[in-house]
């Protein structure tokens, strides 16, 4: 299990209940991205919380198999869940909300973009990195909001935004909620420079783009070098950090050893090196 203090902080939506949503549209948006965009259904119950809101997201393997999902997901639901044959048993990953628009073509859309680790022409990629690259417009899924983890600690006066490609999304999300007078730096490594994107930050935040230094280096490597560089005397800063586990638990290290409060620190692995997505 991934390590993080992300549960403890959790700000909770103040409903949370399953909901089922249908393609409107996909596009790769970056050599390593493909953005689904998402509607209908049940869209109107959705609440958009800004920040790093996440949420658990169901993919349908088989005919039906949506209707067998749990209104929530405690420990007990979740038992259940893992009580599907496999053959039915919907996909479940964790997606942060890339964007949303209340007023879109046909209503109110959702945008969630998928890394796209391995190869699917090659069958190496994750199973909801293949589907975000060959999902149809009328196909079904399933999300149940978990709400947001980032939360600053009273007398932090900066950020300090770390992540890889995996929390782009987050950082994206992040920095377009901020006060429009907050300050910081955000650090986010990208396979690609293609894959950087174009964020709505505020012109108080430094946000760096760090390559990662070819296709076999180690995800989050490159970030935590950077992050590392960065000064640490100054105003009080609430770090927040995601990604490739080693990244979050080693720059935690680092802070704490260098003085930072524990609780000035966010950090939640959200995947490991070598398993799929």
């Amino acid at each position: 299990m991934a390590r993080t203090n992300l549960e403890a902080i959790r700000q909770k939506p103040e409903v949370s209940e399953l909901l089922t949503l249908h393609v409107l549209r996909r596009e790769r948006i970056s050599p390593n991205f493909s953005r689904v965009t998402l509607g209908g259904g049940d869209i109107a119950r959705f609440t958009p919380m800004g920040f790093d809101q996440w949420f658990r997201l169901f993919i349908p393997v088989a005919e039906g198999s949506l209707s067998r999902l749990p209104n929530k997901l405690d420990t007990v639901s979740y038992l259940r869940y893992l009580s599907i044959a496999k053959t039915s048993r919907p996909v479940l990953r964790n997606y942060t909300v890339r964007g949303y628009r209340e007023h879109g073509p046909s209503g109110p859309e959702l945008d969630v973009d998928f890394v796209i680790h391995g190869s699917i022409a090659e069958g190496t990629a994750g199973p909801a990195a293949t589907w975000a690259d060959s999902c149809e417009p009328g196909d079904a899924v399933a999300i149940l909001d978990e709400g947001i983890g980032f939360a600053i600690p009273e007398g932090c006066e900066r950020v300090v935004l770390v992540a890889d490609e995996t929390g782009l999304p987050a950082v994206a999300g992040i920095l377009e909620s901020l006060p429009r007078d907050a300050m910081g730096t955000a650090i986010i490594e990208v396979p690609s420079r293609a894959d950087a994107q174009q964020i709505d930050a505020p012109l108080g935040i430094d946000v760096r783009w760090v390559v990662r230094d070819g296709a076999t280096a180690k995800p989050g490597v490159a970030a935590s070098v950077a992050a590392t560089e960065l000064p640490l005397d100054g105003a009080p800063f609430y770090a927040w950090v995601v990604g490739e586990q080693s990244l979050p638990t080693g720059l935690r290290r680092h802070w704490v050893a260098a003085d930072v409060p524990k609780g000035h620190i966010t950090f939640c692995g959200y995947w490991r090196a070598g398993r799929s997505h």
